[in-house]
């Protein structure tokens, strides 16, 4: 059974591009043409080597205007989220190539109207589509719980909860994070900004619209725990006394309650105070109302029989596997709505 296959060039090689790039690599209908890094130390490399997969042929390149020229279907645009750069991905969607991006900007969203007409205007010239993907936002926060609203009568409230324990899923911005700072300190000036729930208001709104209700307003909270011990994590100790985790807190309104509400808990393991979530890292999807219904969402046991968290892999992934969907939409910013069910072709092993 012959196939269409997809020219795609990968944008960035950290761990959630490599996940994208891995898929790409081993999936028959897509052909790997591109891939762009930014450091000396990759530059020249075959993508196999990167991906840990065998050769490919295909050299990564730091030369960026010589991707931006070659003929590609779609890029999958990854880079570091404090690299984002609207600029390029508009130059990416005039170059003729659709562009599929975990790392944002995350549209349509009320907050950037600017940024949604410059990114959409760039569409239009190059007759091709945008969209914005990922674990959360774009999968646990929105697809996930508009597909389990289909096995209610009524809903009275939902929760999206991201649950990690970074001793067990050590990541390397633990400490930018602010865990071993002091608790008070941090609270008077959190590092992850009370704006941030903006870039998650996409999510929250294809929730409401699916669901046929208007959000009012959103409310945020900010919590922090204790380590009741000294804390030893692979980049680092969290002294006794400072911060061993923390709680963010974003709530959709609807007519004056609570309708759609994203937690994250981020622990460093369970000698805390509060403790308020035990158990393995996942995403959770909650909806009250008749009948009640729980989703969790996480990856198989390792041989330790502890389950991985696939949060960072599977923010790559759900871009990689909606490329086709991608190139075949009309142009213009695309949403999981538009896209409707994506059907992955290229997956079951051969």
């Amino acid at each position: 059974m012959s196939e269409k296959t997809y020219k795609v060039i990968q944008w960035c090689t950290g761990v959630v591009g490599s996940a994208a790039l891995r898929g790409f690599i081993q999936n028959p209908t897509i052909e790997l043409v591109g891939v762009y890094v930014t450091s000396d130390e990759k530059n020249g490399k075959d993508a196999g080597d990167i991906a840990g997969l065998p050769k490919t042929g295909v050299l990564c390149t730091t030369d960026a205007e010589a991707l931006i020229a070659m003929d590609a279907d779609a890029v999958l645009y990854a880079p570091h989220v404090a690299g984002i750069s609207p600029d390029l991905v508009c130059r990416l969607l005039e170059s003729g190539k659709n562009v599929i991006s975990p790392a944002g900007p995350f549209l349509p969203n009320k907050w950037t109207p600017e940024l949604a007409e410059q990114i959409d205007a760039a569409c239009r010239k190059g007759n091709v589509s945008f969209h914005p993907c990922g674990i959360h936002p774009g999968y646990s926060g929105d697809i996930l719980p508009i597909t389990l609203a289909r096995l209610m009568n009524r809903i009275d409230r939902i929760e999206v909860t991201e649950i990690i324990d970074k001793v067990r899923n050590p990541m390397i911005y633990t400490e930018i994070m602010g865990f071993g700072a002091d608790c008070d300190e941090l609270l008077a000036n959190p590092r992850r900004s009370p704006e941030t729930y903006k870039v998650f208001y996409a999510s929250m709104d294809m929730v409401a619209k699916a669901l046929g209700v208007e959000i009012d307003e959103v409310t945020t909270k900010f919590e922090v725990s204790k380590a009741l011990k000294d804390i030893e994590h692979k980049f680092g100790m969290v002294k006794a006394g400072t911060c061993g985790g923390q709680h963010y807190e974003w709530t959709a309104m609807v007519k004056g309650k609570p309708f759609l509400v994203y937690h994250f808990y981020w622990q460093l393991g369970e000698d805390l105070d509060p403790l308020w979530e035990q158990g393995e890292a996942r995403y959770r999807v909650r909806i009250h109302g008749d009948p009640g219904v729980e989703c969790n969402l996480m990856g198989l046991p390792d041989a330790d029989d502890r389950h991985p968290f696939l949060g960072l892999p599977w923010t790559g992934i759900v871009g990689a596997t909606a490329v086709p969907a991608v190139c075949d939409a009309a142009p213009g910013v695309v949403t999981h709505i538009d896209l409707g069910v994506v059907q992955p072709h290229g997956l079951v092993a051969r």
